[in-house]
């Protein structure tokens, strides 16, 4: 675990909101000069506390409508199976989120697709057939209540 102090937060909670604020907008939610604020964002984006700047896209405004979560039972539980699996799911662009498990299933993946068809698509084409995978079993997303990748800070 990096060390972070009151300060560190204070700016890592403003850049989770907005990752385009200038080092003098940092300064001033922060209480601290623009050339401090530089310092401190260098620093943990070295230390890896930063790991990267994105923009967040609405998915629904391109077209991408449907939210599903996909619970995976792997066939046989070996260190070469699990690569295969681990290969499939990095390939495959319509995973978002990939989590290993413990309880019923191996695998929860998270995937937004166009439609019903492109689900389909996945279970049967993709990730059924696969010499790694022994059940899929679906759930398709009705409503989203929260999304967010914000932690909480302070």
């Amino acid at each position: 675990m990096i060390a972070v102090d009151g300060f560190d937060l204070k700016l890592l909670a403003a850049l989770q909101d907005d990752g385009r604020l200038t080092n003098q907008q940092l300064a001033d939610l922060a209480g601290l000069s623009a050339s401090q604020c530089s310092r401190r964002r260098m620093r943990l984006e070295q230390d890896g506390v930063i790991s990267g700047y994105r923009a967040d896209l609405a998915s629904e405004a391109l077209g991408f409508n449907v939210i599903a979560f996909i619970h995976i039972t792997l066939a046989t539980h070996s260190p070469d199976n699990a690569d295969k699996f681990r290969a499939l799911v990095l390939r495959t662009g319509a995973i978002q989120e990939a989590y290993a498990l413990t309880g019923d299933a191996d695998y929860l993946l998270k995937t937004v697709l166009r439609d019903l068809k492109s689900l389909s698509e996945i279970v049967n084409n993709v990730l059924m057939p696969h010499q790694s995978v022994a059940h899929v079993r679906s759930s398709i997303v009705l409503d989203r209540l929260k999304a967010t990748a914000r932690l909480p800070l302070i």
